[in-house]
């Protein structure tokens, strides 16, 4: 277990020496129209992911990046440890669009319930994911503190090419040119099967508000049933504060920084009133009047 452990850290690590001496320009490659990093993505990985069987019992885990599943992942795999008693084991990245093409070969040998977790928006999905049933967990936070997250960690991941400014990534963060494109096309596609068969769009925000009943519906939604006592278990084990106490242990040297602050709100720090008015007419113009509009609570999120 703890080889495997290490094999995903070297992993990760690995990833991030990619970034070395590159420039911010030349850390995205286009895939159909979207921009994605070459540090963990590749054409042949993305041409082998289309052959991903997928099974029904698969727990896919979706969000735009920088949203939180990474916290989500944890939480999941804990229902399995708890539940199943088995430890979910895997040495490869935990996104199934990134490492190399044949990590899917070696999927196949993990054991059931598998986690399978992707920044992908649904068009991209395997479509083996819908054939077979497998039930889809979507997972947003609000776009403001998304746009902050997302800036932080390119900031503060030495290896990782950064903006010179909240600015300048603000722009590209707006435009859709950063790494899994754009928020609002991720959330207008999603938005369009918010109530698809098997699928699941939860927030962020609502996780921080009541982690106990997010985690027994979580729960339930793949099918396990945990008692009153591990679910509080859970709960308590799946706090932000105790997932980033040991980040380290689970994700290396990044793992401080993909747990960063997990806080709601922290966009007041960096946003402009012209950035918020930017921000406000593209959530009117793309999501208000939506059921996930209404489930982001935009004016309770994302109003100063």
């Amino acid at each position: 277990m703890a080889e495997d452990k290490k094999t995903f850290v070297d992993e990760i690590n690995k990833a991030l020496a990619k970034s070395e001496g590159l420039t911010l320009k030349d850390l995205l490659f286009s895939y159909h129209g979207t921009p994605y990093p070459v540090t963990v993505c590749s054409v042949e990985t993305f041409q082998a992911l289309e052959n991903l069987e997928a099974r029904r019992d698969d727990m896919v885990l979706v969000s735009y990046t920088k949203c939180g599943v990474n916290w989500l992942i944890q939480i999941s795999s804990d229902f399995i440890f708890t539940t199943v008693q088995s430890k979910p084991v895997s040495a490869e990245l935990p996104f199934i669009e990134c490492g190399v093409p044949d990590k899917y070969q070696r999927m196949k040998q993990i054991p059931s319930p598998r986690i399978l977790a992707t920044h992908l928006n649904y068009d991209c999905l395997p479509k083996s994911i819908f054939k077979n049933k497998a039930k889809i967990l979507v997972l947003f936070q609000n776009p403001k503190d998304t746009a902050v997250s997302f800036f932080h960690f390119h900031n503060n991941v030495s290896s990782v090419p950064s903006d010179s400014s909240w600015v300048e990534f603000f722009s590209e963060f707006m435009n859709g040119k950063v790494g899994w494109g754009s928020y609002f096309d991720h959330a207008v596609t999603w938005n369009k099967h918010i109530a698809d068969e098997n699928t699941m769009i939860i927030i962020y925000e609502d996780l921080k508000e009541d982690l106990p009943a997010s985690v027994k519906q979580r729960a339930e939604f793949f099918g396990f049933s945990p008692t009153a006592e591990q679910i509080q278990a859970i709960a308590h084990r799946a706090t932000f504060q105790a997932v980033k106490d040991k980040a380290e242990e689970t994700h290396g040297a990044v793992g401080s920084i993909l747990f960063r602050r997990g806080v709601v709100g922290d966009w007041k720090n960096l946003f402009s009133e012209a950035q918020n008015q930017e921000m406000d007419a593209k959530f009117k113009v793309c999501l208000e009047g939506t059921k996930l509009g209404a489930k982001l609570k935009y004016d309770v999120y994302c109003k100063a």
